[in-house]
């Protein structure tokens, strides 16, 4: 009995719903992803195992690289109250376009007398290196000490809570630098702080 020849069919399956999926999946991605922005002090951070998460809000970072310190705090209404604490202090009087500018650096690294000038460029040439010498924290002018002490201030007139403190150093930084950091927060009697690290694997 001859055997009945079937015919056989290409299998073909329609992948334009599948890549119309993978553009919109793209594009979404593209769309609601945040660039990150340039550190005006790239640092190197320690390695470390431990998993604990900054504080998100009412958070100052001190950055230290190179024999510099750069400040940051979180919160842009506490930028411009610790902005006009420290023009208080120092004889300056920023307008409300500058304080405006202010509120978006997350981080700077300049003397009161230059915190103008910085605040007046733009924000690539602000990151530009070895542009910013760092804030003084020398016994005679410690600038880092007002800001630090102003920036407390500050945090608990807006968000009604204390200032929180996190030292991210690099890790080729000599240790009498990071200890003037921390005489500098001891002095005020913040004795609890963050050290920020960079994540490893555990050694087994």
């Amino acid at each position: 009995m001859a055997k009945v020849k079937m015919n056989k069919k290409v299998a073909a399956i329609d992948m334009t719903a599948m890549c119309d999926v993978a553009f919109l999946l793209l594009t979404f991605f593209i769309l609601t992803a945040t660039a990150k922005q340039p550190e005006p002090l790239p640092v190197d951070t320690p390695s470390s195992t431990v998993q604990t998460k900054l504080p998100e809000k009412d958070l100052a970072t001190l950055t230290l690289g190179s024999g510099k310190v750069f400040f940051g705090v979180t919160g842009k209404e506490v930028r411009i109250k610790t902005l006009e604490l420290m023009g208080a202090k120092y004889g300056i009087a920023f307008s409300p376009e500058e304080r405006k500018r202010f509120s978006v650096i997350d981080a700077f690294g300049v003397p009161m007398s230059q915190l103008r000038s910085l605040i007046a460029k733009e924000a690539a040439e602000r990151n530009r290196k070895d542009l910013q010498p760092g804030i003084p924290k020398d016994s005679l002018d410690n600038q880092l000490k007002d800001w630090i002490y102003n920036a407390r201030i500050a945090t608990r007139d807006i968000a009604q809570t204390e200032l929180k403190v996190a030292i991210k150093g690099d890790a080729k930084q000599e240790y009498p630098q990071v200890k003037k950091v921390i005489d500098i927060l001891q002095d005020q009697q913040i004795n609890s702080f963050n050290l920020v690290t960079g994540l490893r694997g555990e050694d087994f």
